[in-house]
C-alpha cells in the first residue's frame, strides 16, 4: 500500500510538472464581426461557419448605424468585455466602426468591402473621391426621424444589381427585406483617428462593388499599409456573401499573425 501511494504521489507531481510547462497563452483571438449599411449580422453566416469550425470564437455584432462615434464606442465597449486577444472585421460602413474603437486588446483589424477612413474623412467623400459608386441613385426617398435625421435604404427594385449582384435573386430578396438602414448624418459624419494607424490591417474586396469604388478600397489599402491586400474577381459589395472561403481565409491569416504577435 506504501508503495502505491508513493507512486501515486510521484505521479501527481510529474503530472503537475508537466502541466506547469505548457505554454501560458494558447488560444486563439476571438473574432468580432462588424456589419455595414444596408445588411445585417447574417450577412457573415458563411463566414461565421468556417471560422467556427476553424475552432475561432465568432461574434456578429449588431452594428447600430447611427453615428460613428456612438458605433465606433459601442463595439469598444464590446471588444473591452471580450477576453483575450481580438480581430475586428469591417463592413463597408463597418470599417468606419472598427477604425473608431481601437483598444488595447485588439491586435489586427480586416476590411471586407470596407473604408478605411483618416481623419476629417466621411463616407459619403470617400465614396465619391474616384468614379465608380452607383449607390446615389439607387438610395429609396428617406426615413424621416423624430429628431430630424433620416433613415436610408436601398431600393427594393436595384438592391440586387446594386448591392449584391454576384449573389441569386432568392437570396437578395432576402437581404433586400432584412436590410438594416444607416442616417444621413452617420454617412456624413468625419473620422477621428484610426486604429489602422497603429495597429496591422488586412484587406479584401470585390472588383465589382458597387457602393465604393475598387479604385478607392485600393486607395485605402495602401495608404494604411495592408499586410496583405486580396481582390476578389466578380465580386460585389457583400463579397463575404458571396465568397466567404477568401474572406474567411483573410481573417484567419490576420488572426494568426495576432496571435504569433500576442505570444512573442
Amino acid at each position: 500500500m506504501k508503495i502505491l501511494l508513493a507512486l501515486a504521489a510521484t505521479a501527481a507531481m510529474l503530472t503537475g510538472s508537466i502541466a506547469v510547462s505548457q505554454p501560458a497563452n494558447t488560444a486563439k483571438p476571438t473574432i468580432l464581426l462588424v456589419h455595414g449599411a444596408f445588411a445585417d449580422s447574417s450577412s457573415w453566416n458563411g463566414v461565421i461557419a468556417i471560422l467556427e469550425k476553424d475552432g475561432y470564437t465568432v461574434r456578429a455584432v449588431a452594428n447600430p448605424l447611427r453615428s460613428v462615434k456612438s458605433d465606433a464606442q459601442y463595439l469598444a465597449d464590446i471588444v473591452k468585455a471580450t477576453a483575450g486577444p481580438v480581430v475586428l472585421v469591417g463592413h463597408s460602413y463597418g470599417g468606419f466602426v472598427i477604425s473608431g474603437a481601437g483598444a488595447a486588446n485588439v491586435k489586427a483589424l480586416v476590411y471586407v468591402g470596407a473604408f478605411a477612413p483618416d481623419v476629417g474623412e466621411t463616407a459619403i467623400g470617400l465614396s465619391g473621391k474616384f468614379p465608380g459608386s452607383t449607390l446615389g441613385p439607387a438610395i429609396a426617398p428617406p426615413v424621416v426621424l423624430a429628431g430630424g435625421d433620416k433613415d436610408l435604404y436601398i431600393q427594393k427594385a436595384k438592391f440586387h444589381e446594386q448591392f449584391a449582384a454576384d449573389v441569386s435573386a432568392k437570396e437578395a430578396v432576402a437581404m433586400q427585406a432584412g436590410q438594416r438602414p444607416v442616417t444621413e448624418a452617420a454617412l456624413n459624419e468625419a473620422a477621428g483617428e484610426p486604429a489602422w494607424k497603429s495597429i496591422p490591417s488586412w484587406f479584401i474586396y470585390g472588383d465589382r462593388d458597387k457602393n465604393i469604388p475598387p479604385q478607392a478600397l485600393g486607395y485605402m489599402a495602401e495608404r494604411a499599409k495592408s499586410k496583405q491586400t486580396e481582390v476578389v474577381r466578380g465580386a460585389s459589395h457583400v463579397v463575404m456573401v458571396s465568397n466567404p472561403k477568401p474572406v474567411a481565409a483573410m481573417i484567419e491569416r490576420a488572426a494568426a499573425a495576432a496571435g504569433s504577435a500576442e505570444s512573442t
